[in-house]
C-alpha cells in the first residue's frame, strides 16, 4: 500500500531536508538479511531488522521486507536511514515506467486527466503530482497530453519543464505511434479502413464531424478489425491526428459507435463503461532521444465480448 500522506504534498512547514540512502553491492550470491548484517557492521542486528521490517531497504529499486530473499552479484542494495521507500500504488491507475524526465501511467476508466473548475484533486494529474512530491517538495510534474475520462490506457507526463516543451511543441514528430482498442457496436464489414473528416465543438462541449474544413480542424482516424463476436467488433485503431473525442465521433460516423458511448450514439453498455483503451504508446523520449514502447494488453473486459 502506498504510505498515506499527513499533510499536502510540498506544503510540510517544516525545511525539506533529502533522505539518507546507504547503497550497497554484494560481490556474490546471498541472502537479503545476510548480506546487510555483513554490509553494516557498524549497525546493530536489531536496527538493521527494523528498516527491513518498514520498508527502508531496496533490491535493484523495488522494497523488499523479506529477510531471506535472494541476492545476485552486482545487484543493488539500498538503505534508506530516514524514512520508507515509496511504493507506488492506486486501484484505479498503474506506475508502468519512470526516469527523471518523464512518467508513463497506465490510467483507469472514468479518473479525469487533470482538474476542472469543480474537480482537482483525485484525478490522473494530482495523484502523480503527490507521488513526485512526496519524494521532494521541490518536485513538479506537467501534463503532456490527456486521455477522455472514460477512456483507459496509457498516459504520459513530464517532471520538468524541458521535457514537457518538448514533447508538445514536437508531438507529431516525437509521438511514433498510438494505438487504442475499441470494441464497437454491429459488425465492422470492412477489415480494415479509414476515416476522414473535419471536427467542431458545439456551445455544448459536444465534437461533431462535417465535412467543411472552414468549420472544423482535420481529423484521420484508420482501423483494423482484430474479432468480431456477439454482435460487437474488437478494433485495434490508431490516430493521424489527435483530437477531442476523435475516436468517438469517428466510429458514430462509421455507423458502429463505441460500446458504452451513449454520448455518441451508442444503445448498448455491456462492460458499464466506454469500451475505449490506450493501448500502446511508441515515442522518442524528450531528452535522450532514445525510441521507448509501451504496450498493454487486451482489457479482459473487451476480450469477454468478442468471446
Amino acid at each position: 500500500m502506498a504510505k498515506k500522506l499527513s499533510h499536502k504534498p510540498g506544503a510540510d512547514p517544516r525545511r525539506y531536508r533529502p533522505d539518507v540512502i546507504e547503497t550497497y553491492i554484494p560481490q556474490a550470491d546471498t541472502t537479503l538479511l545476510q548480506f546487510l548484517f555483513e554490509a553494516m557492521p557498524q549497525r546493530k542486528r536489531t536496527n538493521i531488522k527494523e528498516l527491513l521490517k518498514h520498508n527502508q531497504i531496496a533490491v535493484n529499486g523495488t522494497p523488499i521486507t523479506q529477510f531471506d530473499a535472494p541476492l545476485k552479484a552486482g545487484d543493488t542494495v539500498q538503505a534508506n536511514l530516514t524514512r520508507e521507500f515509496y511504493v507506488f500504488y492506486h486501484r484505479r491507475m498503474q506506475l508502468v515506467y519512470e526516469d527523471d524526465d518523464i512518467i508513463v501511467v497506465n490510467k483507469g476508466y472514468g479518473l479525469l486527466s487533470m482538474g476542472t473548475d469543480k474537480v482537482k484533486e483525485g484525478t490522473a494529474y494530482s495523484i502523480v503530482r503527490d507521488y513526485v512530491k512526496w519524494h521532494d517538495p521541490r518536485n513538479k510534474l506537467f501534463i503532456v497530453h490527456r486521455l477522455d475520462r472514460d477512456t483507459s490506457g496509457l498516459m504520459m507526463f513530464a517532471k520538468n519543464e524541458e521535457a514537457k516543451v518538448t514533447m508538445q511543441h514536437n508531438w507529431n514528430n516525437m509521438v511514433l505511434n498510438r494505438k487504442y482498442l475499441a470494441v464497437v457496436e454491429g459488425k465492422v464489414e470492412e477489415p480494415e479502413g479509414v476515416v476522414r473528416s473535419y471536427l467542431a465543438e458545439t456551445t455544448q462541449y459536444e465534437v461533431y464531424s462535417t465535412q467543411n474544413p472552414e468549420e472544423g480542424q482535420l481529423a484521420v482516424t484508420r482501423y483494423r478489425v482484430l474479432k468480431c463476436k456477439n454482435g460487437y467488433t474488437l478494433l485495434e485503431v490508431e490516430l493521424d491526428t489527435g483530437r477531442k473525442n476523435q475516436i468517438r465521433v469517428h466510429m458514430k460516423d462509421l455507423g458502429h459507435p463505441i460500446a458504452g458511448d451513449r454520448k455518441y450514439g451508442a444503445k448498448s453498455s455491456p462492460i458499464h463503461r466506454l469500451a475505449l483503451h490506450a493501448q500502446t504508446l511508441r515515442f522518442v523520449h524528450p531528452i535522450t532521444r532514445k525510441e521507448m514502447n509501451f504496450e498493454t494488453p487486451v482489457p479482459a473486459a473487451f476480450a469477454s465480448m468478442v468471446k
